[in-house]
């Protein structure tokens, strides 16, 4: 899957996302199948329509009705995702499309009707008929054959009807739904380098359970339509008498011991008749089954639960454990739940759910510490502001999303007011082994009011813990960003919890109590600044984080890349929470001089990989002691950005998802960057016996100053410190202003556990790393091989430093076409447009001293070569390449030489937009 962010690709990928609708609920195979209604959709603005009246609906919903000029409509998506798939208007997310004079805030204040037709499945015949909504913003009104049938407000809860008096199976039937965005849209603050990022949110908080982010955040400018629209799938069902819903399914273990396991389930059973009904409620997985009898009064409900104390079936004999990310497989059981009336299956749901045990206190600390099945997890996370500025989010892009955060050896994702809500979202979690601390919608008191509708809100928040909670990623529920909720809110979700949620924590604030703290700092620090904290559980803490060239010039025009201006503003490197105003400032006076764009980015790579490889290293080294989380602020960008991401929206990750994966090994050494010591961080629940840490310091030149070896014995789950390396008394002579420190941990056959590689200067000149600019070019010796297997692509890449010096942050990137192209030396020749993404390193940005190898592997779906060849492309710090006959090309990244591009200084210009 190819996902660009160029201006022509971002509108078709747009167009793309109707093919992935996915079912959260498998239907019993003697169930009628569900029928998505993903095509055929219309849409118009309601002051267009002439039945501007109480009665349009009926109109709208007929069959016969013509709906001339309307405009072909993306569903699941939003209004303006429709609106710029028909070319209304450009691609918002491309340099400065998104201004106010090109896509107009109108868009936010329009009601807008949406129209299809269908025909209901002769399978349905003789069964109860139901039309499902999983997610609209922020209201609509629903017909269905010129009759009203319901209305729902509320971007997070479904819409459920019974259309069975309404449309007959085997005869098409029309559907409107008129959506009437959120009352309070807000008056946004655009993104200017004048006037920086201004403040966060506004009053579409007051309307509580929308995508609030909407109006403009220091991440995302304002999205015109306020992401109104029908945003998740639409589609028919079919039951008998009986149906099964609200399934909870809970796991417990006799911790320590992890060799039994007792799981109950329950499930509320409802007749939706007007005569009384009698049927056999039954569950299975695996080899479990088993089963109730059930009477049930017209109209009526029950909750039927199994209990390991009723059933010993459901006391499990050394179950199959499901594990966070490095802890342990993602093991899942399928539960089948169903209810048989007369021998025959009335409706049914089939569920995954994971058997796994967390507790939240350890003895001996009141801080926040989770464990998992007896073992303490150290929390390494990142925050989800939004998925999708626009919600364009297919379940490709987000299985990318989420393997990038497994890949960066992350084990939660912290679901910031709730935005990022959508069932795709939570099986990937589950699948990735990504824990997840989930909130509601209530942002920092200072970025908004509270909501005035509370029966809307609260049951927004019901119907998601009754939608989700069987996903055993969910850790904690957080009722809030930044600050308290309201009474009267705290109080009904108390009672929530305790009537829904028996197990997971509810966490009144991701701010207070048991040590959990947010409040940044947002911007660049140097390392060792990285390691002065006290608070444990760390909720948002960040740092620019700028991408590649390619995905630079993929997200504006070539007349804003050699100039920071609005443009720039508008992807977030403005003046705000992260510091972009004095971003390249401070990045000039560590680095040296900027001379252009390329060199912006060539130094921007390194102050990347060392504040989130320090960002995750500082908390290590006070590993449950007390650190138990660091949750940087943020993993995953809205829209194209330079700050606060893992990787860019097109999905290439930047070095600072390198630097983090770095830090978050399960054995892992490190150096202090604060204290100059040697630690090696053991994540795992065993002792650590046996092993070797092996430190090395060569001077500028590549020559080796130093060379130490120590045994390393630790405890599990603990920071193991072994010895100065880089202090006052430990400097070697003539040791140079800038050096660099090569780490190993070996175990006692001496495979290789870890290994890390620091840049620094001396303690005089700590911040001064200019030297590095007189490092000489050290040509590569590169070799590549393919092998396709199941539809990936696998390329090995091993790459040799012949030189005398150091290699510092070379950087592979794959590519499709012919080889040449990548040493184009017109910059209309498009290099971004060629690469694969996404794309899976097991390491990238990696730096090699004289005589050193290093092998890395490449893993994309091979569909994505587009039927044309692979090669790789090589960049780096000083870093040049010389193919020594390869199956896959390997060739220099011309496009990211600084001297490919002419001097211009990337001066910083303010009023470029009005």
């Amino acid at each position: 899957m190819r996902i660009s962010v160029q201006k022509v690709s971002l509108v078709v990928l747009a167009a793309a996302f109707v093919l992935f609708a996915v079912p959260h609920a498998v239907a019993a195979t003697s169930q009628p199948e569900q029928f998505v209604l993903s095509s055929g959709w219309k849409l118009q603005d309601a002051a267009k329509v002439p039945q501007a009246s109480a009665d349009a609906g009926a109109a709208i919903a007929s069959v016969q009705y013509k709906s001339q000029g309307w405009y072909p409509a993306v569903v699941p998506g939003t209004v303006l995702t429709s609106l710029v798939k028909a070319g209304v208007y450009p691609e918002p997310l491309y340099g400065e499309n998104n201004r106010p004079d090109r896509i107009p805030e109108t868009l936010n204040k329009s009601s807008y009707w949406y129209r299809t037709t269908f025909v209901v499945p002769v399978a349905y015949k003789g069964q109860q008929v139901w039309l499902n909504f999983d997610g609209i913003n922020y209201s609509a009104d629903v017909w269905v054959n010129g009759k009203k049938i319901g209305s729902m407000t509320g971007a997070f809860k479904r819409g459920v009807f019974d259309i069975s008096e309404l449309a007959r199976p085997g005869e098409r039937a029309a559907l409107a739904v008129l959506i009437t965005p959120q009352p309070h849209p807000g008056d946004p603050h655009e993104h200017t380098i004048a006037n920086g990022l201004g403040p966060n949110g506004g009053i579409t908080a007051i309307d509580g359970p929308t995508f609030l982010s909407t109006i403009g955040w220091d991440w995302i400018p304002a999205i015109r339509d306020r992401d109104s629209g029908i945003w998740e799938k639409v589609f028919l069902s079919a039951t008998g008498p009986v149906t099964v819903k609200d399934p909870l399914v809970t796991t417990d273990l006799p911790l320590p011991r992890t060799d039994s396991a007792d799981v109950a389930i329950s499930a509320t059973v409802e007749n939706v008749t007007g005569k009384a009904e009698k049927g056999v409620f039954k569950a299975s997985f695996g080899d479990v089954s088993v089963e109730k009898s059930v009477e049930l009064a017209p109209h009526a409900s029950q909750i039927v639960k199994f209990e390991p104390a009723e059933f010993k079936a459901l006391h499990l004999l050394n179950p199959k454990l499901w594990w966070p990310n490095g802890y342990g497989p993602q093991n899942l059981y399928s539960l089948h739940l169903s209810f048989d009336v007369a021998g025959k299956i009335s409706d049914g749901q089939t569920l995954q759910f994971g058997v796994r045990k967390i507790s939240y206190s350890v003895p001996d600390s009141e801080n926040l510490t989770i464990s998992v099945n007896g073992v303490k997890v150290f929390i390494r996370g990142g925050d989800w502001g939004l998925d999708e500025a626009m919600k364009r989010i297919p379940r490709e892009r987000l299985e990318a999303e989420i393997r990038m955060h497994q890949l960066a050896n992350m084990n939660m994702i912290r679901n910031w007011v709730g935005q990022s809500t959508g069932e795709d979202f939570y099986e990937l979690c589950d699948k990735y082994g990504i824990l997840l601390w989930d909130e509601f919608f209530q942002p920092n008191p200072s970025d908004g009011p509270n909501p005035t509708d509370l029966p809307t809100y609260m049951a927004n928040v019901r119907d998601k813990i009754l939608r989700y909670r069987n996903h055993p990623a969910i850790a904690i529920w957080c009722a809030r960003n930044e600050g308290f909720p309201p009474k009267e809110i705290d109080d009904q979700l108390r009672i929530l919890m305790a009537e829904l949620e028996p197990t997971r924590r509810y966490q009144p604030s991701s701010t207070s109590g048991a040590g959990v703290n947010s409040g940044g700092p947002y911007w660049w620090r140097t390392p060792r600044e990285y390691y002065i904290f006290t608070e444990a559980f760390k909720t948002e803490i960040g740092s620019s984080s700028i991408p590649t060239i390619e995905s630079l010039q993929g997200m504006m025009p070539q007349k804003d890349w050699e100039q920071i201006n609005d443009d720039w503003a508008e992807h977030d490197l403005a003046r705000g929470a992260s510091h972009g105003d004095t971003y390249p400032k401070t990045l000039a006076d560590r680095y040296g001089k900027l001379a252009n764009m390329a060199d912006f980015v060539r130094k921007s790579q390194l102050a990347n990989y060392e504040a989130y490889r320090a960002m995750y290293e500082g908390r290590n080294a006070k590993l449950f002691n007390p650190s138990t989380a660091i949750i940087t602020w943020m993993s995953n960008p809205a829209q194209p950005s330079f700050v606060w991401q893992f990787y860019h929206h097109d999905l290439e990750a930047n070095s600072s998802l390198f630097g983090a994966k770095k830090a978050g090994e399960m054995v892992h050494i490190q150096l202090n960057e604060l204290t100059g010591s040697v630690e090696v961080i053991n994540n795992l629940p065993q002792v650590l016996t046996g092993a070797i840490a092996y430190a090395s310091i060569y001077n500028l030149d590549g020559t080796e100053v130093m060379k130490r070896e120590m045994p390393v014995t630790g405890p599990a789950s603990s920071a193991i410190d072994l010895a100065s390396l880089v202090g006052p008394e430990e400097r070697p002579k003539g040791l140079t202003d800038v050096n660099f420190v090569k780490l190993e941990l070996k175990d006692a056959h001496g495979k290789l556990l870890s290994d890390n590689f620091y840049w620094r200067g001396t303690s005089e000149r700590p911040d001064d790393l200019q030297a590095l600019n007189s490092l000489k070019t050290i040509r590569l010796e590169a070799k590549a091989t393919r092998h396709d297997a199941e539809g990936k692509l696998h390329i090995t890449v091993t790459l040799h430093n012949p030189g005398t010096q150091v290699a510092l942050m070379a950087h592979l990137q794959l590519r499709r076409g012919k080889a040449g192209n990548s040493n184009a030396a017109d910059p209309s020749a498009d290099p971004w447009t060629d690469r694969v993404l996404p794309v899976y390193y097991s390491d990238n940005y990696v730096s090699l001293v004289p005589n050193e190898s290093r092998t890395i592997t490449v893993e994309a779906d091979a569909a994505d070569l587009k039927g044309e060849a692979p090669f790789v492309v090589v960049d780096g710090w000083n870093v040049g390449v010389s193919d020594t006959g390869s199956q896959v090309p390997v060739v220099l990244n011309a496009n990211a030489q600084v001297d490919h591009w002419p001097v211009t200084g990337l001066p910083i210009v303010a009023h470029t937009w009005k």
